[in-house]
């Protein structure tokens, strides 16, 4: 069992930043795959950033290229994410996810992942 905890998110006006981060409790050997995700009134839940830590693969959400960063510190088990040049299109709840993937395929799709943290708050005004 992984237990994930997120923390980081508040409000900010456009173009400012942010940065999550989500500490991994538990049976974290193995947890090759961890992600952050998000969710937005009415809409489904998004990958947003990923990391294949075996090869260091990421995946960004073409939205964010070039305005958001994934990653981790292995001796905290933590993950962090980077927001810069926030849009209010960013508004959302941002949850950390993990698994024991076996591959990078998949990296961003939320359905790949078992765990989940209880989310963080992320609004940005104009």
């Amino acid at each position: 069992q992984v237990q994930l905890v997120e923390s980081g998110g508040g409000s900010v006006q456009a173009g400012g930043s942010l940065r999550l981060s989500c500490a991994a409790y538990g049976y974290t050997y193995s947890i090759y795959c961890m992600g952050w995700f998000r969710q937005a009134p009415g809409k489904e839940r998004e990958g947003v950033a990923a990391i294949y830590t075996v090869e260091d693969s990421t995946y960004y959400a073409d939205s964010v290229k070039g305005r958001f960063t994934i990653s981790q510190d292995n001796a905290k088990n933590t993950l962090y994410l980077q927001m810069n040049s926030l849009k209010p299109e960013d508004t959302a709840m941002y949850y950390c996810a993990a698994d024991y993937c076996s591959n990078k395929e998949g990296l961003g799709d939320p359905e790949g992942y078992n765990y989940w943290g209880q989310g963080t708050q992320v609004t940005v005004s104009s």
